[in-house]
């Protein structure tokens, strides 16, 4: 699977545009990384914590898009997001979303 951020692939051609995919996941903060968070801002810098706990958030999303682009026989994805908001205090939503594409290299 091609994924890239940008609207085409160099060396490839778009045969078939198949729509918007998606992968969202929701997660909520626990009370120890509350605690240690709590702590390691006071003390400022690197919320390592918080920052594991968005890697795992965005790699879930992340792959949650791949799924659904496969199910829907893309083998790319171009212009790939994330978007993350606060549903409410301590309850995220991350979305990772992009436009399914069937590609093939590009004829020289």
């Amino acid at each position: 699977m091609l994924i890239v951020t940008t609207n085409d692939i160099p060396g490839h051609r778009v045969v078939r545009t198949l729509g918007v995919v998606r992968g969202i996941t929701v997660r909520s903060r626990n009370a120890i990384s509350d605690m240690v968070g709590g702590v390691q801002s006071i003390l400022g810098g690197r919320v390592g914590a918080y920052v594991k706990l968005a890697e795992a958030a965005r790699q879930e999303a992340y792959d949650e898009l791949i799924a659904h682009a496969r199910d829907m026989g893309a083998n790319a994805i171009l212009a790939m997001r994330y978007d993350a908001n606060e549903i409410m205090p301590g309850i995220t939503e991350v979305l990772a979303y992009g436009t399914a594409v069937v590609v093939e290299p590009a004829q020289a």
